[in-house]
């Protein structure tokens, strides 16, 4: 049987693995006077596993709130997930480009550089007895 919890909704993670987000509601405040500073209309959702933690109190309405709580921790979940993925993706392409053998061209110049740099230390060289 389904838990009452486990129901797809849009802007809701999706992984089965993924605990619920904590939902918490508190007093709003700022701007709005009496009203917004007594009701308990401000959402605060939290995900358990990476511990984000998103405020919405843009609406009035205490189900709008949390419908764009949902909304934003999603996108931040997302984005959090993008980043790590294309992280990932560079840390293997830089180890690529550090472990590929140097090509002709590139082998041929480090070794000019290095017959140059030893002809500019022949010279700092006193010279020997029997020259």
């Amino acid at each position: 049987m389904k838990s009452p919890n486990s129901t797809s909704r849009p802007g809701t993670p999706s992984s089965p693995t993924d605990p619920a987000p904590r939902e918490r509601f508190v007093r709003g405040g700022g701007p709005g006077g009496q009203k917004i500073n007594k009701t308990s209309s401000t959402v605060v959702l939290t995900d358990p596993a990476t511990g984000l933690a998103v405020r919405c109190s843009a609406h009035r309405s205490l189900a709008k709130n949390r419908e764009e709580a949902r909304r934003l921790l999603a996108e931040k979940l997302e984005a959090r997930r993008l980043a790590d993925r294309l992280q990932r993706q560079n840390d293997r392409e830089k180890k690529r480009r550090q472990n590929r053998r140097r090509s002709a061209a590139q082998a041929a110049r480090v070794l000019d550089d290095k017959k140059r740099h030893s002809a500019k230390k022949a010279l700092r060289r006193p010279p020997r007895p029997d020259d």
